[in-house]
């Protein structure tokens, strides 16, 4: 069962941050250059982000922590 809860949030985080690379590789690279090569740093974001995305998910719920308790 964990196993594929792990493998689970790999696959979504890892689409997440692709998509997001790869929209920044279009934002900074125009849109020729960014759509013709942007996938290939975001395939390897991607897969890292994906393999590490348990630590990405501890450091997103600090950061809301953080600015929870002092936006009071």
């Amino acid at each position: 069962m964990e196993e594929n809860i792990y493998g689970i949030g790999a696959i979504i985080t890892g689409i997440i941050i692709f998509i997001g690379v790869w929209i920044y590789a279009i934002a900074s690279w125009g849109f020729l250059l960014g759509v013709m090569i942007g996938w290939l740093p975001a395939m390897i974001a991607g897969l890292i982000g994906g393999i590490l995305w348990p630590l990405i998910i501890l450091i997103v719920v600090g950061f809301i922590g953080l600015i929870l308790l002092f936006s009071n």
